[in-house]
């Protein structure tokens, strides 16, 4: 999979900007708030539909500016493809695939791969549960689709139930059982049905991939240190078991029914989840070193290249968003070593002092200053 071209219109401070890339290593190089990290932010919103740095649209525009695009052309093994996604100020995104409006973020999903590593994905590691299923939930739309659709249905379910806790949040119990039947236990039931699609797949791939970071943990740190990665879902069950996953739902829903109604909200489901991990048995949230959640961090995104390109059969684009300072020379060429001409790579970064000799042979460097690049 190689990125042949991107092209930006009134993007974040990019009036119009078009990019060859010509290397598998592409550094961009600049002082910090010029753009580098808004150009690796288009090529994330390309692969998933998402960006971890805003969730409005409106953000994504240039100011002064109604519409912005981002475009790109993609060679894959076999065909290439061009994508195109617009953004409004206010309104709904226009998806093109190879000059074709699509209805449904499924089709344009899946065209472009991508793993994006930053400075901040140490926040997976110390930050808050929310964090960390936002990074699994975007690896699963890379790796299925269908996934994109599964979410946003029980995202909508869980939107309208608790309009309906709210809505009763004052009465009590005894007060409200009575409606139950008609009123909350349809919004049960897809709940549950939903809720266990999501908490399958998440479970699904944490099997998958935990082995692969655990691996390379071991091989980063020689085997001193052991990583263990679980996935700690609200609702506990045999996952390979559809019915009986919706009926543990059920069941736990009607457990914590008395909370949910005095809190007005829904308790109960995978927006609830969280991943556990350890090193030496020992949580490295709460005991880890800095330098052990780097290389934590550092094996979970190797596992993520590998599981990616396990399950589509070539391999994803990497962007490293101003990550190499943080690594020491020894995790710079283990990254280095696993990356070498196999992953078409795209680096940020403000001085090219903080790079590896290795780093700079055959790259192509772009420099970036207010939103233009030389």
């Amino acid at each position: 999979m190689y990125l042949t071209t991107l092209h930006l219109r009134s993007f974040r401070n990019y009036l119009e900007q078009r990019v060859h890339f010509q290397a598998q290593k592409t550094i961009i190089l600049g002082n910090n708030a010029q753009g580098k990290s808004n150009l690796l932010e288009a090529v994330e919103l390309l692969a998933t539909l998402k960006s971890h740095r805003s969730f409005k649209d409106r953000d994504l525009v240039l100011k002064g500016a109604n519409l912005a695009q981002v475009s790109a052309t993609i060679k894959r093994l076999y065909n290439q493809h061009e994508l195109s996604i617009l953004f409004r100020v206010s309104g709904r995104r226009t998806l093109e695939l190879n000059q074709e409006i699509l209805r449904r973020q499924i089709d344009f999903l899946g065209t472009l791969n991508a793993v994006q590593f930053s400075s901040n994905d140490l926040d997976l590691v110390r930050g808050t549960p929310e964090y960390r299923r936002h990074w699994l939930d975007l690896l699963l739309v890379q790796l299925e689709p269908l996934y994109s659709y599964i979410l946003h249905q029980y995202q909508q379910v869980l939107k309208q139930r608790n309009a309906l806790l709210k809505q009763h949040k004052e009465h009590t119990y005894s007060d409200f059982s009575s409606e139950l039947p008609s009123s909350l236990q349809l919004w049960d039931q897809q709940l549950a049905e939903t809720g266990s699609r999501v908490t399958r797949r998440r479970a699904r791939v944490i099997e998958r991939l935990a082995p692969l970071a655990e691996a390379w943990h071991n091989q980063i740190t020689s085997n001193s240190e052991r990583l263990e990665i679980k996935y700690a879902p609200n609702v506990t069950c045999a996952y390979d078991q559809p019915q009986q996953v919706q009926q543990a739902f059920l069941d736990k829903l009607e457990q914590r029914r008395i909370p949910e109604f005095q809190l007005g909200t829904t308790v109960v489901g995978p927006h609830r989840d969280d991943l556990e991990f350890s090193i030496n048995q020992t949580s490295a949230k709460f005991y880890g070193s800095q330098g052990q959640q780097r290389t934590l961090v550092l094996s979970l995104k190797l596992a993520e290249l590998q599981l990616i390109e396990e399950v589509i059969g070539e391999p994803p684009l990497l962007l490293l968003d101003d990550v190499l300072a943080e690594l020491d020379p020894t995790r710079q060429s283990q990254l280095l070593q696993v990356i070498q001409e196999r992953y078409q790579t795209l680096i940020t970064t403000t001085h090219l002092a903080s790079f590896a000799e290795p780093w700079l042979k055959n790259a192509q460097i772009l420099t970036v200053k207010e939103g233009k690049i030389d």
